[in-house]
């Protein structure tokens, strides 16, 4: 079937087709999720990207200009955590190899959240609370660092993707001879 097809005919639904479809009995598993919007959500919200006026804009009584920055550097092979001020200072510093994961397990997205949880918890004793997140890389720990960091107790601001895009990538493999 096409796509275009598909989408044109479920704005072309009359009112009262839409109505059968929602007076359908659900099970209890599911009670919320048809009740609840996706627009009210967004309408509650301030607009995501940033204004001028973000920079001197108050975060838990710190100026976004002020907040401390969570770099995250994610491979294929381990998680590595940093937190910096402002002026590039460097206060702590966490990887899955340090938490105690060790050879091919240091790549997992398990030790990259067990290891955002503990940074997370050393910050806070530290009076870190409020971190924006810079992170780089692709790896299976880039989803899970961020999730423990919210799981630690810290409340991220902003998330900045900071991959480097290479525009003239290596030259490919030679062929194999058979």
């Amino acid at each position: 079937m096409d796509s275009r097809y598909f989408h044109a005919s479920a704005l072309l639904l009359d009112k009262s087709r839409k109505e059968k479809r929602i007076k359908v009995p659900m099970d209890e598993g599911t009670e919320g999720e048809a009740r609840v919007g996706i627009d009210p959500a967004r309408a509650k919200k301030s607009d995501p990207f940033p204004t001028e006026e973000t920079y001197d804009q108050l975060f838990n009584g710190i100026p976004f200009k002020n907040v401390p920055v969570c770099s995250i550097r994610v491979s294929k092979n381990n998680t590595i955590f940093a937190l910096c001020q402002m002026d590039g200072t460097g206060q702590l510093i966490r990887s899955c190899g340090i938490e105690g994961f060790k050879n091919a397990r240091k790549g997992t997205n398990i030790a990259a959240q067990a290891t955002a949880i503990t940074f997370s918890q050393k910050a806070l004793e530290q009076g870190y609370k409020t971190i924006r997140v810079a992170i780089r890389g692709l790896g299976p720990g880039r989803a899970a660092s961020i999730k423990g960091l919210v799981m630690g107790g810290m409340d991220i601001i902003s998330v900045t993707d900071t991959t480097r895009i290479s525009w003239s990538p290596p030259r490919p493999r030679k062929p194999r001879r058979l």
